[in-house]
């Protein structure tokens, strides 16, 4: 079993909650969140077009929520203003960052005024995919010289996104293919939309995508091998934090820390936000999750 304990003042906090829940009375009693305990406002930063975060975030809302904090939600849409926003203050937390490898310029930039809360999953990868009714073309290298086949084009996602910066500056040019293919850059979404309709009449289509992501199993799509490395190698998902996040809040600090899921607990988490319950049903989503896997991290509340 990985569930343990809560520290005494997490668990003291919850248990506190309760009580004041169950003596509750009429009228107004100055108290919110979780059974009469605010421990304060936490500011949730994500892109939700990046279904990790917008995954992990609903998840942290249901469990920062249940610890009695307010919770609250900032969108964005490109991943340099969410690193900016965040060493600035501007919002608690990024739920959802590639800082070691993807946006390790970001954190050059900008880490001095991040802190890190910690990882929860630790093999996540850059990849160049296509269907998998593509027999014939199993690696990067079997790109170069059919371009016509692709009408010479990459699909890609967001222009600001890591990935973008990977494939164009590095993996392109290393295969040979930036004399080829054009990336076509525009959302997750609108690379997700011609993915469903190249993949619906199984014409021909690369994409550039990534593990964990839920489009990978939606669409039967296969990485190509990449023998020369020009993707990156696996890095871990962590939770970003402004600067003096665990000090500000310490027991939604330990909370996260003890975050960890594995591929079938990630996988299954973003499979009910995105796919199964979808916009507008995230927090049943997270909660049909929490009924499945009430034991995926170490510091759950499952009440």
């Amino acid at each position: 079993m990985k569930k343990r304990f809560l520290t005494g003042a997490m668990a003291l906090g919850a248990a506190a909650a309760v009580a004041l829940s169950g003596c509750a009375s009429g009228g107004d009693s100055g108290d919110d969140g979780a059974g009469g305990e605010d421990k304060g406002t936490i500011t949730l930063g994500f892109l939700p077009g990046w279904t990790d975060g917008l995954s992990t975030a609903y998840l942290l809302e249901n469990q920062l929520e249940k610890l009695g904090y307010t919770v609250e939600m900032q969108e964005f849409t490109e991943a340099g203003v969410v690193y900016a926003g965040l060493a600035n203050g501007d919002f608690d937390m990024y739920p959802s960052a590639w800082p070691e490898l993807t946006h390790a310029d970001y954190m050059e930039k900008f880490g001095d005024d991040i802190e890190d809360v910690g990882a929860y999953y630790d093999n996540a990868v850059l990849t160049l995919a296509v269907p998998d009714y593509m027999e014939d073309v199993n690696s990067i290298e079997d790109l170069k010289g059919q371009a016509d086949r692709f009408d010479g084009e990459i699909i890609g996602i967001e222009p600001g996104a890591g990935l973008t910066k990977q494939v164009q500056e590095t993996a392109m040019p290393e295969y040979g293919l930036d004399g080829e293919y054009e990336l076509v850059t525009s959302s997750t979404a609108t690379m997700t939309a011609t993915l469903k309709d190249k993949t619906a009449n199984e014409e021909d289509v690369v994409v550039t995508s990534w593990r964990p992501f839920w489009a990978n199993d939606a669409f039967a799509l296969k990485d190509l091998e990449d023998p020369k490395g020009a993707m990156g190698e696996p890095e871990a998902l962590h939770f970003l934090g402004t600067q003096g996040f665990a000090e500000e809040f310490p027991e939604a600090a330990e909370l996260i820390a003890g975050i960890d899921l594995d591929d079938e607990e990630y996988g299954a988490l973003e499979d009910l936000v995105v796919n199964e319950y979808g916009e507008g049903k995230e927090a049943e989503a997270v909660e049909a999750w929490l009924e499945e896997y009430p034991e995926a991290f170490d510091t759950i509340l499952t009440k």
